[in-house]
């Protein structure tokens, strides 16, 4: 019987990681759509400004970026923003990360780029925390040399407390 138990283990723990594998694979899938989606939106956008930049030409008229195109401009912003944030949760799923030099994908925990030896930012991990009333406190992680883009209005509300 014992082998049968374990067996029954062993097969629940290969179905276990693979719906996992099989849960990101699917995930990483709908992230790509929709960065795709958003490319083709930026493109579509881009014509709208090629078009608009030509009727101008046509009718000898200057064309101001502050009064005819930034709505598209700040589009494009918003797009790219997201499709930045949509390639780094494929990154993340994947266990990976970009290097910053020459933006290969990298193992997230290699110290050095094995592409063009770049030092990479090392990140600290809190470790997990009993408190006083027996729960949990949540892990974070830590950048050591955050870019400042990257650091939220909370976060610096929180810096030095």
């Amino acid at each position: 019987m014992d082998f049968f138990n374990q067996l029954g283990k062993k097969a629940t723990e290969a179905y276990k990681v693979t719906a996992d594998k099989t849960g990101k694979i699917a995930k990483e899938t709908k992230l790509k759509l929709k960065m795709g989606d958003l490319k083709a939106k930026i493109e579509d956008i881009y014509e709208e400004i090629g078009k608009k930049v030509y009727e101008k030409h046509v009718k000898k008229e200057e064309i101001s970026i502050d009064k005819d195109l930034s709505e598209e401009c700040k589009n494009i912003d918003e797009m790219s923003q997201e499709i930045e944030r949509l390639r780094r949760e494929c990154l993340e799923l994947k266990d990976k990360k970009q290097c910053p030099n020459c933006f290969k994908e990298i193992d997230k925990n290699m110290k050095f780029c094995p592409e063009c030896g770049a030092k990479q930012e090392e990140k600290e991990v809190k470790e997990v925390e009993l408190v006083e009333n027996n729960t949990l406190e949540k892990t974070t992680e830590v950048e050591i040399n955050p870019d400042a883009q990257d650091i939220t209005e909370e976060e610096l509300k929180n810096i030095g407390e």
